[in-house]
């Protein structure tokens, strides 16, 4: 397929995933809002963080999907159907023994800890149990899915995927409606809808692929290639490494907020990072259709068109999330007062670093496919997930010091992170063939330019000129759409890109 081709198919499916995008995040802004005001900050707090024991295991999960995407993606880039049937059938295996061991795991050392070490109100033990048993049964449909959810991908069926996404978020939206009128204790009747919810899309997913993709069709579980399996369960194992780490930066910060502070510590999190999430979708879903090609790339030898790939995925996606983050961060009240209208203490603060740790992963993510896309793990992981994994125990040591407040853990994540990044690029780079100067020079001096240059005029005019909430919201996001467009083009782009924008402009 010629690099014509290839760009137009990641802008359709780009268009595609922003449309599900925006109306998710019209649903996810006003589900946010009705939940916490209905199930309370205590109820809201539980949730995440009893729900939150459960995706601990997600690095089970996420190893698994991880595999999933890059073996089907890989025997895509071949083109050779009888190895895709067999890869989808022995990745479907897997997940089933997976699934297995997540319901063991859950229902004795996870139920040990959730019994034992979470910060619950007694009053409310009942209700947490109930949360937390069918978060379970949730982990457990969205593993056995994963191979088809990674089909979907895999074949570029970004129509499908929004879609199917859109179905789910508009049944979250019923269960709010729901929620309010509930005779029934509303935090178990929201855990019971939103499992109910899970088992739904799981049948879906079957369904659609079963349909639409000659290698899901008459699967067999009896006949297994031993060699194949070995290879994609070792390939699983080496990524549980860096995926433990992610629950480590994420439920493992949220269970240490709870230990040493209260539930509706963990509710400020939990909404920090609902916007994250929103946030963060606006560079997924422009990665999410780069992705195949830089796997299909690397298997088809095109290492040069990777890298072109890698550079654009890493820049543009910063300056996209830039855009986004830089208005929210600055403000972050005034969002969060028209938002939610009361809010937990901390929660500002909170925001405001992790949209900082949202616009670091960017440059993560297609360092992160590449990796994978060679099959190369067992150093990267190594090397990788070590220094996330670090995350926690220096977070539990500096919370341990008498008055520190809970804003350092996200401090923490943001320095290790930056130090991480740079322990992946001489990694993985000199894998794919690539310079790590050019990297340097076409990626990080651009945005390091633009990250200077497009705050200043912006947080001086927030400082300095005294506004109304409506008239500051809309004048700072005035100029920060001007400042981060304007720096982006001069600073951002070289020679080759504004002449491309240029020209698009003038037709």
């Amino acid at each position: 397929m010629s690099n014509t081709n290839e760009n137009k198919r990641i802008a359709k499916n780009s268009v595609l995933l922003y449309f599900r995008m925006f109306v998710m995040v019209i649903i996810s802004l006003y589900t946010s809002r009705v939940v916490l005001q209905t199930l309370g900050v205590e109820d809201f707090g539980i949730y995440n963080v009893v729900g939150g024991v459960i995706t601990f295991l997600s690095f089970l999960t996420g190893s698994l999907a991880s595999a999933s995407a890059r073996f089907i993606t890989f025997s895509l880039g071949k083109g050779d159907m009888d190895e895709l049937k067999n890869t989808f059938g022995n990745i479907v295996k897997i997940h089933l023994l997976f699934s297995v061991i997540v319901m063991i795991i859950s229902e004795t050392v996870g139920l040990w800890f959730v019994m034992t070490q979470l910060n619950i109100p007694e009053a409310r033990e009942t209700a947490a149990m109930w949360v937390y048993q069918l978060s379970i049964f949730a982990a457990i449909g969205s593993l056995i899915w994963a191979p088809y959810n990674a089909a979907i991908i895999a074949h570029e069926k970004m129509s499908a995927f929004a879609y199917l996404t859109l179905a789910d978020a508009v049944l979250k939206l019923a269960a709010v409606f729901m929620l309010v009128y509930t005779p029934f204790d509303k935090l178990v009747f929201y855990a019971v809808y939103i499992c109910l919810i899970q088992m739904f899309d799981f049948m879906v997913y079957i369904v659609y692929c079963n349909r639409k993709f000659e290698e899901t069709r008459g699967l067999s579980l009896k006949n297994t290639d031993k060699k194949l399996f070995r290879e994609i369960f070792g390939y699983a194992g080496w990524t549980m490494n860096g995926n433990l780490a992610v629950f480590g930066y994420t439920q493992g910060l949220n269970i240490l907020l709870n230990i040493f502070f209260n539930p509706a510590v963990n509710a400020a999190r939990g909404i920090a990072v609902q916007v994250q999430n929103i946030v963060n979708n606006f560079c997924i879903n422009f990665q999410m259709a780069i992705n195949p090609q830089l796997t299909k790339n690397y298997a088809a030898g095109n290492l040069e068109r990777m890298h072109t790939l890698i550079i654009a995925s890493s820049k543009y996606s910063f300056f996209l999330l830039l855009l986004i983050c830089l208005p929210l961060a600055i403000e972050a009240e005034t969002v969060l007062k028209w938002w939610l209208g009361d809010f937990p203490e901390h929660t500002v603060s909170f925001l405001r670093l992790v949209l900082a740790v949202s616009i670091l992963y960017c440059f993560s993510n297609p360092i992160i496919t590449a990796v994978h896309a060679t099959g190369k793990l067992k150093k990267f992981q190594i090397y990788e997930g070590t220094a996330l994994l670090m995350i926690v125990p220096v977070a539990y040591m500096a919370l341990k010091i008498p008055g520190m407040k809970p804003e350092i853990v996200f401090g923490i994540h943001i320095v290790i992170e930056i130090l991480t990044q740079y322990i992946r690029l001489k990694i993985v780079l000199p894998m794919i063939g690539m310079d790590i100067k050019r990297y340097f020079r076409e990626v990080v001096a651009p945005v390091l330019k633009v990250a200077v240059v497009a705050p200043v005029i912006p947080l001086a005019v927030y400082i300095k000129v005294p506004m109304g909430e409506i008239t500051s919201f809309l004048a700072i996001g005035t100029l920060c759409v001007v400042s981060v467009g304007v720096s982006s083009f001069v600073m951002g782009c070289n020679d080759r890109e504004k002449n491309v924008i240029t020209s698009r402009i003038r037709k």
